[in-house]
């Protein structure tokens, strides 16, 4: 019992053990830190700043290093890297910066391994070349390695630095701006209006706006006046610099950051997965764009049913409209039902200009879907239980099997024809015809009726195809839609929280529809009807309303609404419903003509190569019989004329005679030159 009971606490040590080892020991292979100094600060337009890069091994021992950092190139320029101090005594490669890209590269070793906590590998000065907001960061690159001989990497924390890069204080008059308030933020404004202040009394201001953070306007006064408006400046960061003087002696300098973004995002797709029109209930919507200046601030997205929901009531206005909603790529969203949507994105720079992107979504179902236990169900319209869905497979077996019988007894009586002998209409006319000569000239072609009678002859197989108001913008409508889509209409008013009166005229009766809707806090407004408008063509344009004031009408827009779907009174079938009710039939139905024609097609192709064979037979047979009877004919009329002297000739006899060569005529037409030919010659042997 004793052994036992130590056996036990001995896997129980050994488990605790493995477990302490997993979480401390096992912990040490990734310990060390790679950090900057300082790792926050601000610094000024045109000056320069040391940051030192330090390792901490956390009590372990590293012989090699590999660190790359980047910042942004605008804002800051490496003036040096220095490695006087450095704890790294052999540098792999000399420390490399590129004021290009941005990017700072280092890489060395420790012979023997070194344990520090506070360990500096360099110091690199920093040039201030613009304000803002500046990082400088560590690289997933970079690696701190144990000196364990396998080169085991323990870097698991980087400590990257912000720096808040200003101007300089002002040295010179007081400046502010009404247009651009605060020199940190982007804004759309391309007209810039600053103000100024002394404390003292000057004699003259001298100032100007360019693009260098840090300047010194010329000492040229501009006069006493204490404002300046600028029109049209382009985009980009721009300086306001000034200086007052007094008693002829100028004064020191004001720097004054304008930041100007007037340019909306980029342009940029939806990319909707697995595809703009699938069968997913919860498709993942992908979008991303840059901004050049400012930088993107955020996005937005709506997605807008253009279908009935299940919940709407038709006819009826629902003040539940689709809202902007901040998004981040990919989106999914949440379970659609079956129906056409617009997906429209907004973006937003930080200066707040926007571009807006639609993309057409469509959700459908596959054409067949089995719910199990219940029954079958058709392009999500039509559902057929198992009973009835047997009932029909049974009712459409028994039609196959008729018509199978119907096709087997035609096939069987063509085969009846055929052992009957039934000869073709014109092959019994030819035999006619030699009938009718034999009675007239002998019985010398009677053994070919026998021969013609022989054969089988399968024709039938083969037979048988004010202070105006400002008139509100209209940045989103649904431009191509159709009756069996739901039209919408939005966009932004100068005046938050706005009413909006949308017009919309049918173009063909005349009849204008109104709707008012309000704009939020931000001006943003969106109307969604809820009734499918009838086809044909319309205009449309909104105006702005605060109590009785009327803002002018926005400018007109024209739009089409283009039929896909018939309408019977308040039902309505799409096109596509339809077209694809008719398609499923039509391409049964082709599948059986294939099929049917096929076998058809083979078994009268085989026939027709045996009806062909002895066709060519009884054709054959009836040339000779011709040729026979142009012989008797005219060994008949040589005799005639050998025998008798033409004077002697009765007219009747005469009359006989012509009869008898315009007959020789007949037959030489229906034998053929080259029957004859063939025939004389077999015969002259």
């Amino acid at each position: 019992m004793a052994k036992i009971i130590s056996q036990k606490m001995n896997r129980k040590f050994l488990f605790f053990f493995i477990l302490f080892s997993f979480f401390f020991l096992g912990a040490e292979a990734k310990a060390a830190t790679l950090s900057v100094g300082p790792s926050a600060g601000a610094f000024t337009v045109d000056s320069t700043f040391n940051v030192s890069v330090f390792l901490n091994t956390e009590g372990q021992s590293i012989n090699a290093l590999e660190a790359s950092l980047v910042f942004p190139q605008d804002r800051l320029h490496v003036v040096s890297p220095s490695t006087g101090q450095s704890i790294i005594s052999v540098w792999t490669a000399q420390p490399r910066f590129n004021n290009q890209t941005g990017r700072i590269d280092l890489q060395g070793g420790i012979p023997g391994g070194i344990n520090v906590s506070n360990g500096l590998i360099t110091t690199i000065v920093f040039r201030v070349k613009s304000v803002g907001v500046s990082t400088l960061k560590f690289l997933d690159n970079s690696k701190v390695l144990l000196n364990d001989g396998k080169g085991t990497d323990a870097l698991e924390q980087k400590i990257n630095g912000v720096y808040q890069l200003i101007l300089p204080p002002p040295a010179g008059p007081l400046v502010a701006s009404e247009t651009h308030p605060d020199q940190s933020i982007w804004y759309s404004n391309t007209h810039v209006a600053l103000q100024w202040a002394s404390d003292v009394e000057v004699d003259n201001y001298s100032y100007i706006l360019n693009e260098e953070p840090v300047d010194m306007p010329d000492d040229i006064g501009e006069g006493l006046k204490n404002s300046v408006v600028y029109r049209n400046v382009s985009d980009g960061i721009h300086y306001f610099h000034i200086k007052a003087s007094k008693d002829g002696a100028w004064g020191g300098i004001t720097h004054f950051a304008v930041k100007i973004d007037a340019a909306p995002p980029a342009e940029f797709p939806i990319d909707i997965s697995p595809s703009p029109r699938t069968v997913r209930r919860q498709p993942s919507i992908q979008f991303i764009t840059t901004d050049a200046l400012s930088g993107i601030d955020r996005y937005e997205l709506k997605i807008i049913p253009l279908k009935l929901q299940k919940s709407e009531n038709p006819g009826k206005n629902s003040d539940s409209q689709p809202f902007f909603i901040e998004a981040q790529s990919p989106y999914i969203s949440s379970e659609l039902e079956l129906g056409t949507y617009d997906v429209i994105v907004r973006v937003y720079d930080k200066a707040g200009n926007y571009r807006e992107v639609a993309q057409r979504l469509a959700i459908v179902s596959p054409i067949f879907e089995v719910i199990p236990g219940k029954g079958l169900e058709i392009l999500n319209v039509f559902f057929i239980p198992w009973m009835w869905f047997w009932i029909g497979a049974g009712l459409l077996l028994i039609f196959l099997i008729f018509i199978s019988w119907r096709v087997y007894k035609w096939d069987k009586s063509v085969g009846l024809r055929r052992a009957k002998k039934q000869l073709p209409e014109h092959i019994k006319n030819q035999l006619e015809e030699l009938r009718k000569y034999q009675e007239r000239y002998g019985g010398k072609i009677l053994f070919l009726f026998f021969l013609i009678g022989t054969m089988v002859f399968p024709l039938q197989g083969i037979l048988g195809q004010q202070v105006e108001l400002a008139p509100p913008l209209i940045t989103t409508i649904s431009r191509n839609i159709s009756n069996e889509e739901i039209f919408y209409i939005g966009g932004k008013t100068d005046s938050p929280e706005t009413q909006i009166i949308i017009y919309l005229q049918n173009l063909q009766s005349g009849e204008t529809m109104s709707q008012i809707v309000s704009s939020d806090k931000r001006g943003d407004w969106f109307y969604r009807h809820n009734t499918f408008l009838a086809s044909g063509n319309y205009r449309l344009w909104a105006q702005s309303k605060i109590l009785d004031q009327m803002s002018p009408p926005s400018p007109q827009i024209d739009m089409k609404v283009e039929q896909t779907a018939i309408q019977f009174g308040v039902s309505r079938i799409s096109y596509e419903t339809l077209y694809k009710g008719v398609s499923v039939v039509l391409f049964l139905l082709f599948l059986g003509l294939i099929g049917y024609i096929l076998f058809l097609g083979n078994r009268g192709r085989k026939k027709h190569i045996q009806f062909s064979k002895e066709m060519g037979e009884v054709q054959e047979a009836l040339r000779r019989g011709f040729a026979i009877l142009r012989r008797d004919i005219e060994a008949e009329l040589a005799y005639e004329r050998k025998t008798r002297p033409k004077k002697s000739f009765t007219p009747e006899e005469k009359a006989k005679e012509e009869q008898t060569m315009k007959d020789l005529e007949a037959v030489e037409q229906c034998i053929g030159k080259e029957v004859l030919d063939v025939w004389e010659t077999e015969h002259s042997e």
